[in-house]
């Protein structure tokens, strides 16, 4: 008997809600049925999806930043499938791999001089437990500075800096040594780095959560104060890099050369998980000093040969497809676009980012009936307002995005960055649908805000 995925697939795509509920996270299928985007879908290709119905959505989300150059990107399928089907060794273990040096070859020529080696691991979050440890065995030093509000993965390492309490909650102890100082601060970062004993300052050059920006003198100064105190500097551009802002890293919209890199996501192309550190000479040949320090820190499948055949495509499509140029023109007109709605809207305060790494931020509006209408929702819950355009824009007009983040009243887009032209307007035009017909105190959209409210203050409830 002949086995087939895509039989599988046939036979049960209208089973995962209940597969899920019975085997996995039944909560997230709570969610996703109570806001509307319990899709079947059965079909992906470049920046949309498309239902049973046949219905296109263009999706903003792209797999948490992860579809970077669309899925199932012809270019990158087909450098799978023949990796799959020439007979490589893969995995040898005592030996290295041709792939993962070719990779690391493409990779460092796109990031600054100073890192010139690279480690490779399966995710952001294993990146950043890498930089961790590289960190501590370099200086010698324990402790670890990060910021309020940033993201860095979920395992233990990842966790003990991480920003956001709601993920930490109930998880901890965490590593000792780990504090936080608020992003875009000066003044903090010198006086919790100014004894000498912090072993690295890891920072997102643009927050995730809510796509913060810094003032332009923060992170070459982040480099100065780290360079005085013997600090590390670790700039994690799981999200921001490969193009997501405009630039390859994020770093280059500040001329900076941190000490390490972290990076995953888009690097994958969307099939096989792939991440890594680009470090310096100084931190490799620190931590692995000696033959017998040459496996100290390593993870088995980190440098299979999928992954890598992966991550070489991807950049060639980077290339070729000039995505890092188009992420930045079609990016910023949309920024701008949106801005340009700031004055007729009152619930839109701005919109902020760059490149295709974009934040849509709503405020409570001035006149009355607004006000309130604003008010009932915050009361429930802290940045329920948000839904009351994600929803439509998913609903109505074929739109996937996302909250920023716990508490925010800010929607963020993280699109792949092939959109075009046509994917532009569209946006656009549905965005300012949305926020208009938030307008409307007593209209329609109100009755989907009152029941958001209530199952808010259900939950809370413990309902």
């Amino acid at each position: 008997m002949n086995f087939s995925i895509a039989e599988l697939f046939a036979q049960h795509s209208t089973d995962k809600f209940d597969l899920h509920e019975q085997y996995l996270n039944n909560q997230m299928v709570r969610v996703l049925k109570t806001i509307g985007y319990d899709r079947h879908y059965k079909k992906a290709v470049g920046q949309y999806l498309y239902d049973q119905e046949g219905t296109e959505y263009l999706d903003l989300l792209s797999g948490f930043g992860v579809f970077a150059v669309g899925r199932n990107h012809p270019t990158i399928v087909s450098a799978l499938q023949e990796t799959l089907t020439i007979e490589l060794p893969n995995l040898v273990q005592l030996d290295v791999s041709v792939l993962s040096g070719l990779l690391a070859q493409e990779i460092l020529k796109t990031t600054p001089e100073n890192t010139n080696k690279m480690f490779f691991c399966n995710s952001g979050t294993e990146a950043v437990e890498a930089a961790i440890k590289f960190a501590r065995y370099t200086t010698k030093r324990e402790k670890i500075v990060f910021c309020e509000h940033g993201y860095h993965g979920l395992t233990m390492g990842a966790l003990s800096i991480i920003g956001e309490n709601i993920f930490r909650e109930g998880f901890g102890p965490f590593l000792p040594g780990c504090s936080a100082v608020p992003f875009n601060d000066l003044s903090a970062l010198e006086a919790a780095l100014s004894n000498n004993d912090v072993a690295a300052f890891i920072v997102e050059p643009i927050q995730g959560k809510g796509v913060n920006l810094p003032d332009d003198n923060y992170l070459p100064e982040v480099q100065r104060l780290c360079k005085k105190y013997g600090t590390l500097f670790v700039a994690d551009e799981v999200q921001t890099g490969l193009g997501r802002t405009g630039k390859f890293w994020a770093i280059e919209h500040w001329g900076v050369e941190p000490d390490m890199i972290c990076m995953a996501k888009a690097l994958s192309g969307g099939f096989v998980p792939v991440g890594g550190v680009a470090i310096t000479q100084k931190i490799m040949d620190t931590v692995y000093n000696r033959m017998d320090r040459a496996v100290v820190h390593g993870s088995t499948f980190s440098k299979n040969n999928m992954a890598m055949a992966a991550g070489l495509a991807t950049l060639h499509v980077l290339e070729q497809e000039k995505l890092v140029e188009n992420s930045a023109k079609v990016g910023d007109d949309i920024i701008s676009s949106l801005n340009a709605m700031s004055s007729k809207y009152e619930f839109l305060k701005e919109a902020r980012g760059k490149g295709m790494m974009i934040a849509i931020e709503f405020q409570s509006p001035k006149s009355l009936a607004l006000k309130a209408a604003w008010a009932m929702l915050e009361a429930a819950n802290k940045g329920l307002f948000c839904q009351m355009i994600t929803i439509p824009l998913f609903k109505e007009h074929h739109i996937l995005t996302q909250v920023a983040g716990h508490g925010m009243n800010v929607v963020k887009l993280l699109p792949p960055l092939t959109l075009t032209q046509k994917d532009r307007d569209h946006i656009i035009n549905s965005f300012d649908k949305a926020i208009a017909d938030t307008h409307q105190p007593f209209g329609s959209i109100w009755d989907l805000g009152k029941n958001l409210a209530g199952h808010a203050l259900k939950g809370k409830k413990g309902g």
